[in-house]
């Protein structure tokens, strides 16, 4: 028991070397090609706060309580409604913020700018990255892996000439599969807990 403690700061210290090495890595790597961009760090401590605050804060707990459950935290006394209108609000936070690295992009905006294809992305992303859609699972990381990856996608298609019209189709069925497999997953669960 005595150990215990230190072994996990050693754990955090090698963790957190192990970060700084990396975006140090690649921040070097952006430097020398174009810069490094504001947006990019922007982006980057916003996942970091949020991931701090979905783990290791009492409101994260509240909400993977209630994303698994609404009536189990409405019996562990929880203030759904609290809850819910907390992140509703900090969902549309997100979003401005979203819009704004969107508008500095494009250098433009109108009525259709986050229409199409980039609203397919976004939850395809959440969802290849663990985000379950029947709520209660999923980490910022992940879902920021899950974007990597659909944009991947999204990159190749683009370098092929793939028509837009297959680019849906294409993205849409990534996101079906990723769905299904959750929903496997999730009713594996649920039938491991019966027995």
């Amino acid at each position: 028991a005595i150990g215990m403690p230190h072994r996990s700061v050693h754990a955090i210290a090698l963790r957190t070397a192990a970060v700084a090495v990396v975006a140090f890595g690649v921040a070097y790597l952006l430097n020398r090609f174009q810069g490094l961009p504001l947006a990019l760090l922007i982006f980057l401590v916003v996942v970091a706060g949020l991931d701090v605050v979905l783990r290791r804060t009492h409101y994260g707990r509240q909400v993977y309580a209630l994303g698994g459950s609404i009536e189990a935290a409405r019996r562990a006394s929880l203030s759904v409604t609290w809850v819910q209108t907390a992140v509703l609000a900090a969902s549309g936070t997100m979003a401005a913020v979203g819009g704004l690295f969107l508008a500095s992009r494009i250098t433009s905006v109108s009525q259709s700018s986050g229409s199409g294809v980039l609203l397919v992305n976004a939850i395809a992303a959440a969802v290849i990255g663990g985000t379950s859609l029947f709520g209660g699972r999923g980490t910022t990381w992940s879902a920021v892996l899950g974007m990597l990856v659909i944009q991947s996608i999204a990159s190749g298609m683009a370098i092929t000439d793939t028509p837009p019209a297959v680019q849906f189709i294409i993205t849409g069925g990534v996101l079906f599969a990723a769905v299904v497999i959750d929903s496997l997953s999730r009713h594996t669960q649920a039938t491991r807990r019966r027995a």
